[in-house]
């Protein structure tokens, strides 16, 4: 099934990890094929993971994007996704941690992704406090 995406003037995205940026008008593509894709606003850069739920965040969006290197990737997501549940210990955010990892055991890379974006704001709320 074809993917449409709308974007904006100077809006980036990748594909396949090949960064690709608009032009100074509003466009839409239509992907007619699988393929990776994230917008810019979905892109952590590596100094950005810098905080625990964004340690987990990395290696799936590096997984999504570069399949090449999946081992590195999958080593460190399991590693940081470990670390972080042995840490926070709360029922709710437990049951998010198994969704990500069932997500990344059936590849369904962005989907975890997507859940991992909710777990930001659980982060910035304890960090606050």
């Amino acid at each position: 099934m074809p993917l449409k995406i709308s974007l904006k003037p100077g809006e980036k995205f990748a594909i396949n990890g090949a960064v690709i940026a608009n032009g100074d008008r509003r466009t839409s593509l239509v992907l007619q094929n699988k393929a990776s894709i994230l917008r810019e606003r979905d892109i952590l850069q590596a100094e950005e993971a810098n905080t625990p739920v964004r340690r987990i965040y990395f290696p799936i969006m590096m997984m999504y994007l570069d399949e090449e290197n999946f081992e590195q990737y999958f080593a460190e997501f399991q590693m940081r996704l470990s670390e972080f549940t042995d840490a926070v210990q709360l029922p709710e955010v437990i049951a998010v941690c198994m969704d990500i990892h069932k997500d990344v055991a059936n590849q369904n890379y962005y989907a975890a992704l997507k859940t991992c974006q909710n777990l930001f704001v659980f982060e910035e709320q304890l960090l606050a406090s």
